[in-house]
């Protein structure tokens, strides 16, 4: 008897509810997704995190030779993806040019740059480091740093020095991770069977 009385008393309290369509306004993809604010939160948080994790001191830097082709990728990244990144095959919308300043101050915009990329869903942006054949304390100073902050970088899943035309051993092609929105919209693509990877 007192369960009949609990049936009813739930039936009665939830007889204005409505059920939520799968096309409600409330339930869509962009809920999952994180708001602007929040990305510029976690940008900002990720950004003092490298600040305090990477070095400026030369002491601290391997050193790579101003003509050196330099290369990087984390397991995962496929030859076929990573030939055309060396290749320069790829469009970079994001170019950094750091040679012509301090390392704290490269260290600075390398980390905003890399973030702002990632989190406009850029995939590849292109780094110029100079060859820095006269700095000092040894030459490549530059470019050592910048080798040295990139395999750091989370965001970070391969890079190569660019071909000839782009800067050749001076700069660096960078090819960024998905971000959280362009895995979210694979994801689903996957899921529903419409595109291809």
């Amino acid at each position: 008897m007192m369960q009949q009385e609990d049936s009813d008393l739930f039936w009665e309290e939830m007889a204005g509810v409505k059920p939520l369509k799968v096309n409600d306004s409330h339930f869509n993809q962009s809920t999952h997704l994180p708001t602007d604010s929040q990305l510029a939160r976690r940008a900002a948080a990720a950004q003092n995190e490298y600040l305090d994790k990477l070095t400026v001191d030369p002491a601290l830097i391997l050193p790579v030779e101003p003509e050196e082709i330099i290369s990087y990728k984390i397991n995962g990244v496929q030859e076929e993806v990573f030939r055309h990144l060396r290749l320069g095959k790829y469009k970079t919308k994001s170019v950094i040019d750091l040679h012509a300043y301090r390392l704290v101050q490269a260290r600075e915009l390398l980390i905003d740059a890399v973030l702002q990329a990632y989190g406009r869903g850029e995939r590849n942006i292109l780094v110029i480091h100079g060859k820095g054949f006269k700095s000092k304390p040894f030459a490549g100073l530059m470019k050592s740093a910048v080798n040295h902050w990139l395999v750091q970088l989370e965001e970070v899943q391969a890079f190569h020095s660019a071909t000839r035309e782009q800067g050749g051993t001076g700069a660096l092609f960078v090819m960024l991770v998905k971000s959280e929105q362009q895995r979210v919209v694979a994801s689903e693509t996957n899921r529903k069977g419409s595109g291809f990877r």
